[in-house]
């Protein structure tokens, strides 16, 4: 299995050679603030939405000043918004008073933050700050599931896990590959099985579709043609940026 498993990073690192974060970011405070509000929608959506709300608080000082419902407005597009806003104006505050207006680097500051887990608080480090780590989100879980690295639930458990197997210097780009596969290939319902570049090491090959030509017609993103989830795209993306909020 360990083998079938780094097998499958090798294969998927030839595939997404340019896998990266889908939030759009400038700065760490940017990432976690766009990483909290990705709960519950898509990145695309939270894409759309931060360059008002980043126009508007800029800084984790400006962020805790904030009028709640002017933030709630802005962010209104995300889903939860009323509950999003009270963890970005907890955190922020936090950073303020605590942190020296900072984002600290270190996972157990991270994650006493309002609003902030382990996963948020790996994809912070991990793209942000340069520390490893694995990002177990739906897709994430989903697929090291379907490829029975492990049968575990429980994101923290399914990270431990995932730990074993692979360096720690694979962490966070495991993680891209993993969730831009599951984005753009392997589906939750529908997985796109006779697209898939590493179908023969897939134990769970035949759950989707396996004719060619109907599975080429489920690939998303760039695989099929379509945008990507990032307004502002890194330069090597293969892929179209997505629109901006509003855009036809």
């Amino acid at each position: 299995m360990v083998r079938r498993a780094r097998r499958i990073n090798r294969e998927l690192a030839e595939v997404y050679p340019y896998a990266h974060p889908e939030l759009d970011f400038r700065n760490p405070f940017e990432l976690l603030v766009a990483t909290v509000l990705s709960a519950q929608t898509t990145d695309l959506r939270v894409n759309q939405t931060t360059p008002a709300l980043f126009a508007a608080y800029p800084t984790p000082e400006d962020m805790a000043a904030a009028d709640p419902e002017k933030m709630e407005e802005l962010i209104r597009p995300t889903g939860f918004f009323r509950a999003k806003t009270k963890s970005l104006l907890g955190l922020s505050a936090a950073l303020r008073d605590d942190f020296g207006g900072e984002v600290p680097g270190r996972l157990e500051d991270l994650v006493k933050l309002p609003g902030v887990g382990r996963k948020t608080a790996n994809v912070v480090l991990g793209n942000a700050f340069g520390v490893p780590g694995i990002t177990v989100d739906t897709h994430f879980g989903r697929l090291v599931r379907r490829w029975k690295w492990t049968d575990e639930e429980d994101p923290v458990k399914v990270e431990a896990v995932i730990a074993d197997i692979f360096p720690k210097s694979e962490w966070t780009m495991l993680s891209h590959r993993v969730i831009f596969h599951g984005r753009r290939i392997c589906h939750a319902r529908k997985p796109a099985c006779g697209a898939c570049p590493i179908a023969p090491l897939c134990p769970s090959y035949g759950e989707g579709e396996t004719d060619p030509e109907k599975a080429r017609k489920l690939l998303k993103y760039e695989m099929g043609g379509y945008p990507g989830q990032r307004l502002s795209p890194p330069p090597d993306f293969p892929g179209k940026p997505a629109p901006a909020l509003g855009a036809v």
